[in-house]
C-alpha cells in the first residue's frame, strides 16, 4: 500500500477576496457580541432599578410611618397602616431593627420568612422572578428606630418597557448591522460579478468592443484577475474575428482577379497548348492562395505555443538557400550566412523554416540582380538575435510595420505575379506561436529584418 503525500494547500494572497469577507464577518460577528454584552448590561441598569418617582414615593411613605411611630408609637403605626391599605394593595409593614413588628399586628410565619429576604431602594431588581419583591425603605430621620417594608406596588415595577428594548436590542438593530453585512458582501461580490454578468452579455450581443469598468480591473483580488482576463479575452476575440472578416474580404478580393484572368482564358482563342499552360498556372496560383490563406487563418487560431527543439541555424540556412538557389538561379556566394555553427536556437522546425524561407524569398525578390541576401546574429542573454540583409530599395519608414499585414505589395504587382503579400504576415504568426518576434528596419539602403528566438543547446 503506497502513501500518497498530500498536497500543500496554497495560502490566499493578501489581496483575496477571502480576507475581504473573513473580515466583513470577523467585524459583524465582533460588533454582534459587543452589542449583546454592553448594550444588553446597559438596559439592565436601565430598566433594573427603581424611577426616580418610585424612590420618592416609597421615601415618602417611609417619612410617614416614621411620623405616626414618633406621635403615637403602636397605635399611630396601626392607623398608618390602616390608611395605607386603601392606598397601596400590596404587604406593608413597619418593624424595628430586631425584624420584629412596630404594630399591634403580629408577623406570621411567612411573613417573618420574607423579612430575611429584603431589597433595599438601590438594589436592582430581576425582571425574570414574577412575584413583587419586598422593600426595606429605612426611616429617613433615624434609620435606627425602624423601617418601612413594603411589597413593591405593581406600578412601580421596572423594566415595564423591557420587551420594547428587547426588540430593539435584540432584532431590529442585529437587523440592521446584518443588512450592512449584506451591503458589504455585495459591493465586494456581487458588484463584479455583475459587471462580469453584462460584459458576457454584450459578448452574446456581439458587442465585442465592450470593455469592463477600471474600477472592477483595478481591483488586486481574484475577481480583479477574473476582470482583467475577460478584458484580454474580449481584445482577443474581438482581434480574431477582425483578422478573419478581413481575411476573408482581402480573399474574396484576391480571388476575383485569377478567376477573371481563367473566365478571359476560356474566352479565347489560344490554341490547347497554350490554354492549358496558363489554366494550370492561374490554378497554381490560386491553389497557392488558398493554401497560404489557411495557413494564415490557422496561424490567427492557435493560440498555444507551438512545441520546440534545439535548432541550428546554419545547417537551416544551408537547406534553405539550396531551394532558393534552384528557384531563383543565385549562386552560393550570394546568399553567404555569417552566423557559425555554434547559433542554435529553441523553435519549432518546420514553422521556424517556413517562416525563413518567406522572409529569405521576399529579400530574393526585392534584391538587384547582382545583390546579395546575407545572414548574421549575435547572442544576447538567453536569446539569439538573427538578422537577414538585402540590397533592395527598402521601405518608406510608416510602411515598416504594414509589411506585415496580410495582402499587402507595396510595389503595386498584380495578385499572383510578386506573391500574395502573406509571407511575412505568415512568418511573424509562425515566429509569435514559438516564443520569437519579426520586425523590420531600413538598412544601408536595403531592408533588414529581425528574428529574435530563445538560445538552444548544441547537439
Amino acid at each position: 500500500m503506497s502513501l500518497v503525500p498530500a498536497m500543500p494547500r496554497k495560502v490566499p494572497g493578501k489581496n483575496s477576496v477571502f480576507w475581504k469577507l473573513a473580515c466583513l464577518l470577523v467585524v459583524f460577528c465582533l460588533l454582534m457580541i459587543w452589542l449583546s454584552w454592553s448594550w444588553g448590561r446597559y438596559m439592565d441598569k436601565r430598566t433594573g432599578f427603581l424611577s426616580e418617582q418610585a424612590h420618592g414615593t416609597l421615601v415618602r411613605y417611609a417619612g410617614e410611618a416614621e411620623r405616626a411611630w414618633e406621635s403615637a408609637q403602636q397605635a399611630g403605626v396601626d392607623q398608618w397602616l390602616q390608611g395605607m391599605g386603601h392606598r397601596e394593595p400590596g404587604w406593608v409593614g413597619v418593624i424595628g431593627q430586631d425584624l420584629q413588628s412596630l404594630s399591634s399586628y403580629p408577623l406570621s410565619d411567612r411573613e417573618s420568612e420574607r423579612l430575611t429576604f429584603l431589597r433595599g431602594l438601590d438594589w436592582p431588581i430581576s425582571h425574570i422572578k414574577t412575584a413583587r419583591p419586598w422593600i426595606k425603605v429605612p426611616f429617613p430621620r433615624d434609620p435606627s428606630a425602624g423601617s418601612l417594608v413594603i411589597e413593591l406596588p405593581q406600578r412601580f415595577m421596572p423594566g415595564r418597557s423591557q420587551v420594547i428594548w428587547r426588540i430593539v436590542t435584540n432584532g431590529v438593530i442585529p437587523g440592521l448591522l446584518t443588512l450592512l453585512l449584506c451591503v458589504g458582501l455585495y459591493r465586494v461580490l456581487i458588484v463584479p460579478l455583475n459587471h462580469l454578468r453584462e460584459q458576457a452579455s454584450a459578448w452574446r450581443a456581439d458587442q465585442l468592443g465592450t470593455r469592463l469598468s477600471s474600477q472592477t480591473t483595478s481591483r488586486q483580488d481574484e475577481l480583479g484577475e477574473l476582470a482583467r482576463a475577460f478584458d484580454q479575452m474580449s481584445e482577443r476575440l474581438q482581434s480574431t474575428v477582425s483578422q478573419q472578416q478581413q481575411l476573408l474580404r482581402d480573399l474574396s478580393h484576391e480571388l476575383r482577379t485569377p478567376l477573371s484572368r481563367l473566365r478571359v482564358a476560356c474566352d479565347s482563342e489560344q490554341g490547347g497548348e497554350a490554354l492549358r499552360e496558363r489554366l494550370g498556372r492561374e490554378v497554381d496560383g490560386m491553389q497557392r492562395l488558398v493554401e497560404d490563406t489557411l495557413q494564415l487563418a490557422w496561424l490567427d487560431a492557435e493560440r498555444g505555443p507551438l512545441p520546440v527543439e534545439d535548432i541550428q541555424v546554419q545547417a537551416l540556412w544551408e537547406m534553405l538557400t539550396e531551394n532558393a538557389r534552384f528557384e531563383s538561379g543565385w549562386p552560393q556566394s550570394r546568399l553567404p550566412c555569417l552566423v557559425d555553427e555554434h547559433c542554435w536556437v529553441r523553435g519549432h522546425l518546420n514553422s521556424l523554416a517556413q517562416a525563413m524561407e518567406n522572409i529569405l524569398r521576399n529579400a530574393i525578390r526585392h534584391s538587384p540582380p547582382e545583390g546579395i541576401v546575407s545572414l548574421d546574429g549575435r547572442r544576447e542573454g538567453n536569446m539569439w538575435h538573427l538578422w537577414l540583409d538585402d540590397q533592395g530599395a527598402g521601405v518608406a519608414p510608416e510602411e515598416l510595420e504594414r509589411i506585415f499585414a496580410p495582402f499587402t505589395r507595396l510595389d503595386g504587382s498584380r495578385p499572383g505575379d510578386g506573391g500574395f503579400g502573406l509571407g511575412l504576415s505568415i512568418a511573424r504568426n509562425a515566429l509569435r506561436l514559438q516564443g520569437g518576434s519579426l520586425w523590420a528596419e531600413n538598412h544601408g539602403g536595403g531592408l533588414r529584418v529581425h528574428v529574435r528566438l530563445l538560445a538552444g543547446h548544441a547537439a
